[in-house]
Parts: C-alpha cells; sequence; structure tokens
C-alpha cells in the first residue's frame, strides 16, 4: 500500500472514531450531533484537500522520473501556483534541458565521426576489451582485403595473414611500420578511447606506400648524382692518362713493353668497368616516363621467353603457359616493360637450381587483368621477403639490387600494382595487375 493510501486511511479512521464517539455522547442533543458531524466532515475534506497538496510534489517528481526513465529529454513541466512546487520544476526543466542539449551534441559528434570514418583514406578498426574487431571503416576494408561482415566479432590474428597477425602484436600506445604486400607498406598506430567508462583499442592504418617511395627515390636518387659525377669525372682523366702512359711503352726495355702494356690494359678495363657499374645506377635515376602506346602484351611476353630459353637449354626445366584470359591491346611503353619481364624471368631461371617449371599466367583478378610468371625455384626466404623492394637490396653475393629497383620503377610510372611472394604451393610468383 502506497504511502498516500494509508495516509488517507488514517484519516478516515479518525474522524469515523471521532464520528463514532460524538454519535454516542450527543444521542440526547440532536442538534450538536449534526453540528459536530459537519465539523468532522469539513474535517475531512480539508485533511484530504491537504493530504493532496503535500503529495503533489511526489506526483510531479514521478512523473519526471517516468520522462528520465523513457529518455524523454523534450517534455518540460508546467509552473503551478504553489512557490515551493515552481522551484523544484525549474530545477527540473533546466536538468532535462541540459541532458537534451548534451545527447543532441553527443549525437552529432557521433555522426561527425562516422563521416570522418566513412571518408577518411585511412583504415580505422575499433575492438572490445576481448581484442574483437568491433567496427571497420571502408579504408580498413580496402587494406585488409575483406568485407565489414567478414571481419566484424574476429580477432585480428584468426584472419589469417602475415599482416593482420602484425597488426595484433603492436603494443598499445605505439606504432609500426609494417609490409602489407610486396612493396606495400601500412603504418600503423595503437590507441585505446573510453566506451562507457571501460577503455578499449582501436587502430589507425594508414599507407605510406608512395610517400615512402618518393622520399627513397630521392634520396638515393640525389647519392647516385653525386657518385655518378665523381667517378665519371676520375674515371675519365685517369682513362686519359692512362692511354697517354701508353705511348711510352716503346721508350721501355723490350723485355718490359708487354708487362707495361698488359698492366695499362688491366687499368683501363678495370676503370671502364667502374664506368659501366656506376651507369646501371644512373639508368634507374634518369629513367624516362613511360612513352605509352597500344600493344600485344602475349606476344611481348612471347618474344623474351623466346629470347630467355637458350638460357634454359640443356637443363631440366619445363616452359608452362597458362592462359585463362585473353588480354587486348595495352597501353604501355614496350621496351620499359619488356626490361620488366626480363628482369622477373631471368630471376626465375636463376632460382631454379637443377629441375624445375617456370610458368606463365594471364588471368583476370575480379576486374582487373594479370600476368603472372611462377617458379618451382628455392622460394624467398621471410628475412629476404621483408626487404625485397628496399631500394638495391640484393641477396645475391655479387648482386647489385638494380633489377628489381628498376622493375619497380616502371611499374611505379605505369600505374600498375604488382607483387613478389612465395605462395602456399611453394612457388615463387611475381604479379603484374594491369
Amino acid at each position: 500500500m502506497s504511502l498516500r493510501a494509508r495516509f488517507f486511511l488514517y484519516l478516515a479512521l479518525v474522524h469515523l472514531v471521532f464520528a463514532g464517539v460524538a454519535a454516542f455522547a450527543l444521542r440526547e442533543y440532536k442538534v450538536w450531533l449534526v453540528a459536530a458531524e459537519g465539523a468532522f466532515l469539513l474535517s475531512l475534506v480539508l485533511g484530504v484537500r491537504l493530504v493532496w497538496a503535500l503529495f503533489e510534489p511526489i506526483r510531479t517528481i514521478q512523473a519526471g522520473v517516468e520522462f528520465i526513465r523513457e529518455s524523454d529529454f523534450t517534455t518540460r513541466l508546467v509552473e503551478v501556483s504553489s512557490p515551493e512546487m515552481n522551484r523544484l520544476i525549474q530545477v527540473y526543466n533546466r536538468m532535462v534541458d541540459h541532458l537534451r542539449q548534451e545527447r543532441i551534441r553527443s549525437q552529432e559528434q557521433e555522426l561527425f565521426l562516422k563521416d570522418i570514418m566513412a571518408v577518411s583514406p585511412s583504415g580505422i578498426l575499433t575492438l572490445d576489451p576481448e581484442a574483437k574487431i568491433t567496427s571497420v571503416n571502408p579504408g580498413a576494408e580496402r587494406l585488409l582485403g575483406k568485407s565489414e561482415s567478414e571481419l566484424v566479432g574476429r580477432r585480428l590474428g584468426e584472419l589469417g595473414s602475415e599482416f593482420t597477425t602484425a597488426l595484433e602484436h603492436v603494443p598499445i600506445g605505439e606504432s609500426a611500420v609494417v609490409p602489407l604486400q610486396g612493396r606495400r607498406r601500412v603504418k600503423v598506430q595503437k590507441h585505446t578511447f573510453m566506451d562507457r567508462g571501460f577503455a578499449r583499442p582501436f587502430l589507425l592504418l594508414e599507407e605510406l606506400t608512395e610517400e615512402l617511395h618518393q622520399t627513397e627515390k630521392a634520396a638515393y636518387g640525389k647519392l647516385i648524382r653525386m657518385m655518378s659525377h665523381e667517378v665519371n669525372n676520375t674515371t675519365g682523366a685517369v682513362n686519359s692518362l692512362l692511354h697517354s702512359c701508353l705511348s711510352y711503352a716503346d721508350q721501355l726495355r723490350p723485355e718490359d713493353q708487354e708487362d707495361f702494356r698488359q698492366a695499362l690494359a688491366v687499368s683501363i678495363s678495370r676503370s671502364r668497368r667502374m664506368n659501366e657499374f656506376m651507369q646501371g645506377f644512373a639508368e634507374v635515376v634518369r629513367l624516362p616516363e613511360p612513352n605509352r602506346r597500344e600493344c600485344d602484351l602475349r606476344g611481348l611476353l612471347e618474344d623474351v621467353v623466346r629470347l630467355l630459353r637458350e638460357k634454359t637449354d640443356g637443363r631440366e626445366i619445363e616452359w608452362v603457359w597458362d592462359v585463362q584470359a585473353e588480354l587486348g591491346p595495352v597501353s604501355i611503353d614496350p621496351i620499359q616493360i619488356e626490361q620488366v619481364f626480363i628482369n622477373v624471368i631471368k630471376n626465375a631461371i636463376e632460382a631454379i637450381e637443377k629441375e624445375g617449371r617456370i610458368t606463365i599466367a594471364i588471368d583476370r583478378d575480379g576486374s582487373r587483368s594479370f600476368v603472372a610468371v611462377r617458379d618451382t625455384g628455392c622460394g624467398i626466404p621471410p628475412e629476404i621477403q621483408r626487404n625485397l623492394f628496399t631500394p638495391f637490396y640484393t641477396s645475391k653475393a655479387r648482386g647489385q639490387g638494380i633489377g628489381l629497383t628498376m622493375v619497380q620503377e616502371i611499374l611505379v610510372g605505369h600505374g600498375f600494382d604488382f607483387s613478389l611472394a612465395t605462395l602456399p604451393s611453394g612457388e615463387t610468383e611475381f604479379r603484374m595487375l594491369l
């Protein structure tokens, strides 16, 4: 029973008792009895009205509580004639106005953040306390190559790639540059935000491939130009002096002339080789813009294979063509793209020690055509895979690292995506997406 009902019951009982006593005492005085009963009735009415007025603030508070429970911050209470009640109503109205403004501000900020996440070129992932993905934006979907439905509710380590496993192990509050695929590099920052009083982690993914490439190219370009200038000036002067010295051979004793000529010839040869060595690096820096025209890319590939097939003569290397889609005319610089495939196929041949297979594949990956060169050679160890497209990096004892650097510059100039990796099947694949 509510407090108000108990209070009304109390008033009723008290007045009934008084009425009974008055009726018993005043049976002989009917006029006084009527007057007493009238007084008791008036007292009862006044008591009820006072109780009703007393409980009016409680009714108002209950109505306000219901509005708050239903998150209704738009309804305001109307002031009444009671000054005490009006003070309570004014406090309540100010409170709901403040809550309404805070909710509007919170909704606006949430919508603003959603819009930023939707249009941001960077990838954003939020995680729950158990490190499961709760939301991803389109930028993260592009980088991870999966849709939101495939990502939400799963841990990064469960997605089955080296990239996502590396993301999972980035410590909170730190950043790292993580290889994505081929030459692609992604800067990862991992921090936390407060959500309903709990700290939850989120990751910000920013692809740095082009920025890193331009920075590296500017750095090694400046270095190579300086080195090339010094080497060319030095070798030019040295060769000139060495050729002049050859004219003095006849002035030596006959028995010394041959040794003298041989020594100078070796010096001239070594100087020329140094010049050629620097020329290889300089060609990467001086690579011109592609001179594009419509070409038959498959025909170009066939020419390169014919050119390099002699390198496999006498070896147990099988050549296989795997053509699953036809290529129409492709807008390329044929001289530069030919250089790409010469480098790639030569690497494939060198990777096979005794016997194996080289496959030239033409197919489609979704809406894009691609050309791939696969070999069954020794594969690419993980420590080498991470550095493949580092400028002038090489794992060969006498290599200069020019080949892949040249390949990268040509394909970047054409706007073609590419990758080089060892597949789960054990084959190493170079893939060029058109």
